[in-house]
C-alpha cells in the first residue's frame, strides 16, 4: 500500500506541485491581515473547528480557522480586531479591551499550537516551540481614542490608524470621506504615540494626504507598513496605494501586504484567480524592490476572494505555485511570504 505524506496530500488538494508545498512549509509564512476574529463576534463560528469555507462558500467569511491556518503553513499572522464605529469613544475602548481578552483566550485555548507574541524575540521563541506566532492588531485607531495611552494594551503590536470611515484621527480613502482629507492634529499625535510605544503604524485605508501627513511625523528610524492593499499601477481604485506611496514605505524599511479582494486587484482582462495577486506583487517589486513585498489577505474581512483563494488552507500554496510559474526565485518568494516582514518587525520590536 502506498501511503502519501502530508505534503503530498496538501499538494493534491491544492492542485499544486510538491515543490510549492515544500517551499511554503520550509520558510516563515506571515499573513499581515487576518480578520478571522470577526465571524465569532457576529455569529457562531468556532475558530477551533475546521470549516469547509463555511455555508457562504468563501464569500465574505469562512476563509480560515485555526486548524486550516496551521495546515496552510502559516507560521505567524496579524490577527486583527475591527473597531465598531457606532459606539462612543469610551464604548470603543471598553469593547477593544474585551475583544483583546477574547482573542487572546481563543489563541491560548489551542493547547500551545498558537502563542500571542509581542516582539521579534517572542516570535522566534514561539516558532522554536513549534507554535504559530500570533500578533494582535487593531483595525481602526479610534478604538484607542479614550485609552490613557497608545501603549495601554501591551498585547497590541499594530494599529490601522484610519479604517473605512472618517474618525477623530483623520480621513478614510473610501468615498464616504465626503471631501475631508488628511490627518487631524489628534491623528498626528496618535502616530507619535504609536511610535513611542513601538506599535506598527498601518497606513492601509487612509486617504493619500493623510498617508503623507502620517509619514511627516513618523519616526524616521521605525518602519511604517501597509498591511492589506493593492497598487493603483495595476488597478486604479480608491482602496489602493500608488507607486510613490509604495516606495516611501520601502524607503523607511517597511513592507506592503497585497490583499486577496478582486474588487481592488482585478484589472480589465484579468482572470478571476490568484494571478491578480501575483500581478500586484510583481508591480510592487518593480517599483519598490523585492524587500517591500508581503501578503495581507484580509481573510474574513467581508471580502470575496477569487474562487481559487477562498479556502485559506490551499491559498498560500496556490499563490506560491503562481510565483514559481512566473519564474520567481525561491529567495524572493521567501521574502514575500514572511522574511521581509520579520525584518521590519525586528527593527520595530527586537
Amino acid at each position: 500500500m502506498i501511503v502519501s505524506t502530508p505534503d503530498e496530500v496538501a499538494a493534491r488538494l491544492a492542485g499544486v506541485s510538491l515543490d510549492a508545498v515544500q517551499l511554503v512549509r520550509s520558510v516563515e509564512v506571515v499573513d499581515l491581515h487576518l480578520e478571522t476574529f470577526i465571524p465569532p463576534r457576529l455569529f457562531r463560528y468556532d475558530l477551533h473547528t475546521r470549516h469547509d469555507r463555511h455555508w457562504l462558500g468563501g464569500r465574505f467569511f469562512g476563509h480560515l480557522d485555526f486548524p486550516r491556518a496551521l495546515d496552510a503553513g502559516l507560521t505567524g499572522g496579524m490577527w486583527s480586531i475591527a473597531t465598531n464605529i457606532a459606539r462612543g469613544a469610551e464604548g470603543r475602548w471598553r469593547a477593544l479591551r474585551d475583544n483583546v481578552r477574547g482573542l487572546r483566550a481563543a489563541l491560548e485555548g489551542t493547547g500551545g499550537r498558537f502563542e500571542v507574541v509581542r516582539d521579534h524575540a517572542g516570535y522566534r521563541a514561539a516558532r522554536e516551540r513549534g507554535a504559530h506566532a500570533a500578533l494582535i492588531s487593531v483595525q481602526g485607531g479610534n478604538a484607542l481614542e479614550a485609552a490613557p495611552s497608545a501603549a495601554a494594551l501591551e498585547d497590541v503590536v499594530r494599529v490601522t490608524v484610519v479604517h473605512l470611515s472618517n474618525s477623530v484621527f483623520g480621513a478614510t480613502s473610501s468615498p464616504v470621506s465626503f471631501g475631508r482629507a488628511g490627518l487631524t492634529a489628534a491623528g498626528r499625535r496618535h502616530v507619535e504615540e504609536l511610535n513611542a510605544a513601538r506599535i506598527f503604524v498601518d497606513l492601509s485605508h487612509i486617504d493619500r494626504r493623510g498617508f503623507w501627513d502620517a509619514l511627516d511625523v513618523h519616526a524616521r528610524d521605525l518602519p511604517p507598513i501597509v498591511t492589506h492593499t493593492g497598487l493603483t499601477g495595476v488597478k486604479d481604485h480608491w482602496r489602493n496605494i500608488d507607486d510613490e506611496q509604495a516606495r516611501a514605505i520601502a524607503d523607511r524599511g517597511g513592507v506592503v501586504g497585497i490583499m486577496f479582494e478582486p474588487n481592488f486587484l482585478r484589472a480589465r482582462g484579468m482572470p478571476n484567480d490568484a494571478s491578480m495577486v501575483v500581478a500586484h506583487l510583481e508591480h510592487l517589486v518593480n517599483v519598490a524592490g523585492e524587500d517591500a513585498a508581503a501578503l495581507g489577505s484580509d481573510y474574513d474581512g467581508a471580502i470575496t476572494p477569487p474562487p481559487d483563494l477562498r479556502d485559506g488552507f490551499t491559498a498560500y500554496y496556490r499563490v506560491v505555485q503562481r510565483l514559481l510559474d512566473a519564474g520567481w526565485a525561491e529567495p524572493r518568494i521567501e521574502k514575500v511570504l514572511g522574511a521581509s516582514f520579520l525584518r521590519s518587525f525586528a527593527a520595530l520590536r527586537p
